[in-house]
């Protein structure tokens, strides 16, 4: 039996094919275009429905036995459509400006604490109910003309199987999602003035949709008993594929973006999540929820790095460059991308403190390294009294294959590290949940036996953890004071 993961993001999708014993076997990847100017930043969601068609007809050529297929897509960004499913404008993207003074009336209308009950969310107009309403408020012809409103992941598996219907966990990137009762909240879009109809149906993450209808079968190869999961937003995905199912470990996902999961097993503390703006969002066990605490320059601030001062040289050699042990007392605030959690300041800026004339592009690299395991010490912090118990962190992401980074977030988070093999742990969680819907395992924990693979865990070192806390100390006044000077 074979089964795969659909993940669809920002720039591109790619499809993932295992065997039944969960091996990959092949993948197919295609991107499409996003528009980004001062005043829009859209994606054409035709154009990303065409990608996942392709991918979907090139595995098919190769493997048309295949059982059943899930789909995970990144937040927020929804599409207005007729009642056959064509889009009827560009998508909006998380990125986008416009909802801001829709965002601000939500606020005034139910207060901003309220909504953070309701929705396990701090408000924001990167959340689609603002965006939506941006749309009604400023072209009404066109939302007047509009069906259905759907995110990427309820999109792509409506074209598949002709259901409508999203999963909890990325229902509840809208802004308009009840997280304790699981379903669409009638007090958030009452005072939207919008008819929550609109929406497809919410669902626990995992639900299988259906099989592939004749007409996309026969457009992609696959067979017509071909099963289509609505599996979750992407990261609770990558928490799925990470082997993480309860509160005793978190998800250190090392990728561009970094990004701190914990799981917790009530709804958590409501005043602390919102003050740390950290998202609450129901998880795969009933009952349970997630938090993302993330930075927006993970691997991307060391790509960059790379790029501007080590010239010819690998990721490897720029970790071998500098030989001293423990930290290097520079001061990075890895802010080149804006302030994620726990500050959501688009506008904070990155910087490197503590130059010399001897300072050497080595150093720099490793004390990026150290300004992204500081920022999420930060958020760990940031966490404390929500309702955390993790205790260890499994690793994902590109990230994780670094020792030299494994064990220097072990040291500054004083907690043990088990990095993973996977670099792609949002299609494995995909993939996984797929296993279950097609009757290939009987539970998570016999999925994950199968398709989580560890490498080696780091365990913190006293010593170190001393001396890295020493600079950590420092590190907490930086964004404060920088941030006015910018």
């Amino acid at each position: 039996m074979k089964i795969a993961g659909l993940d669809i993001g920002t720039t591109g999708c790619k499809l993932t094919v295992f065997d039944g014993q969960g091996r990959q076997l092949d993948k197919a990847y295609r991107d499409y275009p996003v528009s980004r100017t001062a005043g829009a930043q859209e994606v054409d969601a035709a154009a990303l429905l065409e990608g996942v068609l392709a991918v979907l007809t090139e595995m098919g050529a190769k493997h048309p036995d295949i059982a059943g297929i899930g789909v995970t897509s990144f937040g927020e960004t929804f599409v207005l459509t007729d009642d056959q499913g064509n889009p009827l404008a560009p998508a909006m993207l998380y990125t986008d400006p416009r909802g801001t003074e829709e965002c601000a009336g939500l606020v005034r209308q139910l207060g901003a604490e309220r909504i953070a009950q309701i929705t396990g969310l701090a408000p924001h107009e990167m959340y689609s109910l603002p965006k939506i309403l941006w749309l009604k408020n400023h072209e009404p012809a066109l939302f007047a003309r509009a069906s259905r409103v759907m995110l990427m992941e309820d999109f792509v598996v409506w074209h598949l199987t002709g259901v409508a219907q999203i999963d909890n966990s990325l229902a509840s990137r809208t802004m308009g999602f009840d997280i304790r009762n699981l379903v669409w909240s009638e007090e958030m879009f009452g005072a939207a003035g919008l008819d929550p109809a609109l929406m497809s149906t919410p669902v626990p993450t995992g639900t299988p949709a259906g099989p592939l209808i004749p007409q996309m079968a026969r457009r992609t190869g696959l067979g017509e008993g071909c099963l289509i999961v609505s599996v979750s937003h992407d990261q609770v995905a990558a928490a799925i594929g990470a082997g993480a199912f309860d509160g005793s470990v978190a998800v250190d996902g090392a990728g561009t973006v970094e990004c701190l999961t914990p799981i917790y097993d009530s709804v958590p503390q409501p005043d602390i999540m919102r003050k740390g703006n950290f998202a609450v969002v129901p998880y795969v066990t009933p009952g349970s929820y997630v938090a993302y605490a993330f930075s927006y320059t993970g691997g991307a601030l060391l790509q960059w790095c790379m790029e501007v001062f080590g010239k010819g040289e690998t990721n490897a050699s720029m970790e071998a460059a500098y030989q001293q042990p423990g930290p290097t007392g520079l001061l990075v605030l890895p802010h080149f991308a804006g302030a994620a959690t726990p500050y959501m300041d688009t506008g904070s800026k990155g910087a490197i403190l503590g130059l010399t004339a001897a300072t050497t592009a080595g150093e720099i690299y490793r004390a990026c390294m150290e300004g992204v395991a500081y920022e999420m010490r930060l958020n760990y912090e940031a966490l404390a009294g929500s309702g955390i118990r993790f205790t260890r962190l499994h690793a994902t992401g590109g990230g994780a294959h670094s020792r030299l980074w494994m064990q220097m977030k072990a040291d500054v988070l004083g907690l043990p590290i088990t990095a993973l093999e996977t670099v792609d742990a949002g299609t494995v969680g995909c993939a996984m949940l797929t296993g279950l819907a097609v009757g290939l395992f009987d539970n998570l924990e016999q999925a994950a036996a199968q398709m989580v693979h560890k490498t080696e865990t780091y365990q913190p070192r006293p010593e170190m953890t001393r001396r890295y806390d020493a600079v950590y100390q420092r590190y907490k006044g930086v964004y404060h004071a920088v941030r006015p000077l910018v």
